[in-house]
């Protein structure tokens, strides 16, 4: 089964459960009339909501490139996820609403014991199906189940707090604790989606991930070739699971094309290799001048103008400076 499918797989099953135990946290609801519980139930139904969004935009994401889509239909999924974390906000806000109508309108709850059972075992599957949809997100790089796996393991900590909550009630019959418990997790739900929201903002805005670019400036730096003198002015740019890089590399000045072509594909190999083959790459290759002499670790150089004193280091800050801040 190819990756697309796979993430599609996991998505459906999350779906499914979450779909089980939105009924069953209604049913809590109804049966105990508890605004805590009516908490977790309203969360469930943004579950729901986003989870078959989440589906949808799997569907789209594994379409090919296409001659209106060249980079793919990749960000699709920082858009559902961002939808996601809107449905996560409003959901907490409308939680909180009730939490507060309920502080001036108290109400009779029933069977709360039958209520926390409930609360209690959708919680830890809603743990289980959220390792899952991490695991295997993180695994085959996708934003989607990553956010779906993160939103669905809040759900478990809230529901962790919820249950003590609503022992609390149970034992000492104090009204207030219920709704209470609405707003202490009507704010923690708004905060899990605005955290969404936020990352997958700056994604859609293509701001640079320097924990990736570190990671291929390390790459780069432990498969160096002698002949790479200098990489600089990368940028990569990421949609759905693909990344596209394209960086300049200074080759020396007397190399052919076929030379030149050699190396550009050992650069991309390199990267492809200890990085991820998910990678669509592009370079541009410049000439060495006699300023570069200083750094060059071909030996049998017989253009040399100047000594060999260190190679330079490919650092995050080294790889990523432009020629503008270089004033090249």
């Amino acid at each position: 089964m190819d990756e697309s499918r796979l993430k599609q797989k996991v998505q459906t099953i999350v779906v499914s459960c979450s779909v089980i135990l939105l009924t069953g946290k209604f049913i809590a609801f109804f049966m105990t009339n508890s605004v805590g519980i009516l908490t977790d139930a309203m969360e469930s139904i943004v579950n729901v909501a986003a989870g078959f969004i989440s589906l949808y935009s799997l569907h789209l994401a594994a379409k090919p490139k296409d001659e209106g889509h060249p980079f793919g239909h990749g960000k699709i999924e920082f858009i559902s996820a961002s939808v996601e974390g809107l449905l996560i906000i409003l959901a907490g806000g409308l939680i909180i609403y009730e939490g507060i109508r309920r502080l001036f309108i108290p109400s009779v709850i029933e069977k709360l014991d039958i209520g926390i059972y409930i609360v209690a075992g959708a919680g830890v599957i809603n743990y289980l199906l959220g390792w899952y949809s991490i695991y295997t997100g993180k695994k085959y790089d996708s934003i989607a189940l990553v956010a779906g796996g993160k939103h669905l393991q809040s759900d478990t900590y809230s529901s962790i707090g919820l249950v003590t909550g609503l022992i609390l009630l149970y034992i000492t019959r104090i009204g207030w604790i219920d709704s209470a418990l609405a707003l202490v997790f009507g704010a923690i739900i708004v905060f899990t989606g605005i955290s969404i929201l936020r990352k997958t903002v700056a994604s859609l805005m293509d701001k640079a991930d320097k924990e990736v670019l570190r990671i291929i400036a390390d790459t780069i730096s432990s498969n160096r070739q002698p002949d790479w003198i200098d990489i600089h002015n990368l940028k990569m740019v990421k949609y759905g699971s693909f990344y596209y890089v394209d960086c300049d590399l200074t080759l020396p000045w007397y190399y052919n094309i076929e030379e030149g072509h050699t190396a550009c594909l050992q650069l991309e190999n390199a990267i492809c290799k200890g990085f991820t083959d998910k990678v669509s790459f592009s370079v541009h290759s410049d000439s060495c001048a006699e300023r570069h002499c200083e750094h060059c670790l071909i030996e049998t150089c017989k253009y040399r103008k100047e000594a060999f004193i260190a190679p330079l280091q490919f650092t995050l800050e080294e790889i990523t400076e432009s020629d503008e801040d270089r004033n090249e």
